[in-house]
Formats: structure tokens, C-alpha cells, sequence
């Protein structure tokens, strides 16, 4: 496995920071958020930029596995969806840009709405999510779409159900543990259930069971990094591990985005050294 960050964790820090601090750290990889509101969304990403990026991923020695997209799915008004849906397809092109000799970063994406309308939305969701797996088929991308504690993609059922009904082998998960954890449901029967369906993982530190809970910095709560670590290798997950620090911690009165990675990396590091797990830390093939 490697041992990686998402950008999401730093909402305000440009790439061109980014990339060379969180390699200096000691990172394997990264995740690029371009959704709006983050310092390299999408529209922000002029050709010239595209390419210094890919660049700076590649001359710090990372890996860039995964873009966050998100965008919602369900959007009912036409031109929210048709907005979320230029977002979405841009995303994709942008992975193909930044695609790399192993190949394009997955799309990373939530599907919108809120927990409890799982009948009211899923056959729109099945419909866009399908259309949007073929596209990024088309272009060679993988979808790798996030359950949420929040929306109605929130159990293991109606995640199993999903990728069954629509059927394409470009869709896969972005598995974070965290959003299974709140809700009681045990580590080992999580990642057996979807370990094998998933591409791309966060993790994060969490306290309490929904409604009562707290996403925090790894450290700060009582998520068993090295249990997970364990049972995400007896699965056969060798993909990336990515800390996600949440919006509930961004918000906090002087948080600062560097000292969160810098504290992520010293307790999963050595989680993964307590687990036994070893990480992936080869030279990626250099990109375009």
C-alpha cells in the first residue's frame, strides 16, 4: 500500500505548496481537489498550470492516484445538474491530462443528497452515475464513488446494491472507513464487505455514533489505525491510503492545514509499522 494525503484536507493551499510540502513530509502519494471553493478548482486550471502540476507530482517523487470531484448526482434543478455535470466530465478530461505511464487518477466523487432518500433518489442516481461511468470509459477513467454518512449512500447494503445494478467495471469505491465506523458497524465487516470493490481509501479520526460524533485529526479520536491497516491487507487492498481531514475540523479557529499532515503522517506511519504492513514506496513512472 501507499501512504498518501488528499487536498481536501488543505482548502486553501495552492498545488505548487501542496505537492513539495506534504512529499517533504514523507507522503507516497496525493490526492488533487478541484471542486469549487479549493484553491485548484477546476476552472482555475488553465493548460499551463495542468502541466506545471503534473510536473511538481512528478519531481517530488509522489503518485497521484485519485482527483476529488465531488459533485452532486441528484441535483433536481436543470441547470445545478447540468453545472455539476460540466464539473463532473472535466474532471474526468483533467485525470486523462494528468494521466501518468500506470495510467489516469480515478475521479473520486459523492453522490449528493442527504441520508434517508435513498428510495427517493436512487433510480436518478443509477441513471447519471451510469452515464457518467461510461463516459470516463470512454476516456479510459475509473469512478470511484464515496459512501457518506450523510447521504443516502450510506450503508453497506445500498453500496453493494448500487454497484450490482449498474454494472460497470470502471465503477469501484472510494472507501472511507470513517462514515462506516460512526455508525457502529465494526472494522473487520466493513472492509470484507467492500475491500474488494474498492480503488481508493480515506481515513480519518472519528469519535462518538451517529447522531453524536465527531470527525477529528488522526490522533485526536480512537479510530485503530493498525487494526484497519491489518484488515485492509488480509483483504488484498494494495491501492492508496489517503488521510482526509474533514470540514468539521477545517473549521476550527486556527487551524492550521500544515500542522494537521505533518501530525496524519507521524500516527498512521507508524500504525503502519505497528501493523506490520508494509508501504509501496517506488518511483512512479513519469507522467506527460
Amino acid at each position: 500500500m501507499r501512504f498518501g494525503y488528499t487536498t481536501w484536507s488543505m482548502q486553501g493551499v495552492p498545488a505548487e505548496v501542496s505537492i513539495p510540502t506534504l512529499a517533504a513530509i514523507g507522503f507516497d502519494s496525493i490526492e488533487i481537489t478541484v471542486v469549487p471553493g479549493w484553491r485548484d478548482e477546476l476552472d482555475a486550471l488553465t493548460g499551463e498550470r495542468r502541466r506545471a502540476i503534473r510536473r511538481l507530482v512528478d519531481q517530488h517523487g509522489l503518485v497521484l492516484p485519485a482527483i476529488a470531484g465531488h459533485r452532486s448526482l441528484v441535483a433536481t434543478d436543470p441547470a445545478e445538474h447540468a453545472e455539476n455535470w460540466r464539473r463532473l466530465t472535466g474532471a474526468i478530461d483533467l485525470a486523462v491530462d494528468w494521466a501518468s505511464e500506470d495510467g489516469p487518477p480515478v475521479l473520486d466523487t459523492t453522490t449528493g443528497g442527504r441520508a434517508g432518500e435513498w428510495i427517493a433518489l436512487r433510480d436518478r442516481l443509477v441513471d447519471r452515475l451510469a452515464r457518467l461511468a461510461d463516459y470516463a470509459a470512454a476516456r479510459g477513467v475509473t469512478v470511484a464513488i464515496e459512501p457518506h454518512v450523510s447521504s443516502p449512500l450510506n450503508s453497506i447494503e445500498n453500496v453493494l446494491w448500487l454497484l450490482k445494478t449498474i454494472d460497470r467495471p470502471n465503477l469501484r469505491l472510494a472507501f472511507d472507513i470513517s462514515h462506516f465506523n460512526v455508525q457502529g458497524i465494526p472494522i473487520e465487516e466493513s472492509v470484507t464487505a467492500l475491500a474488494p470493490h474498492t480503488v481508493y481509501t480515506h481515513i480519518k479520526d472519528e469519535r462518538g455514533v451517529v447522531p453524536d460524533y465527531a470527525f477529528l485529526i488522526p490522533g485526536e479520536g480512537d479510530f485503530d489505525y493498525a487494526r484497519y491497516l491489518r484488515a485492509m491487507d488480509g483483504a488484498g487492498y494494495r491501492g492508496d491510503i489517503h488521510v482526509e481531514i474533514s470540514l468539521m475540523v477545517q473549521r476550527r479557529e486556527g487551524f492550521d492545514p500544515i500542522a494537521a499532515a505533518r501530525q496524519s503522517y507521524e500516527v498512521v506511519s507508524a500504525a503502519f509499522v505497528a501493523a506490520g504492513v508494509p508501504r509501496d514506496r517506488r518511483q512512479p513512472h513519469a507522467g506527460g
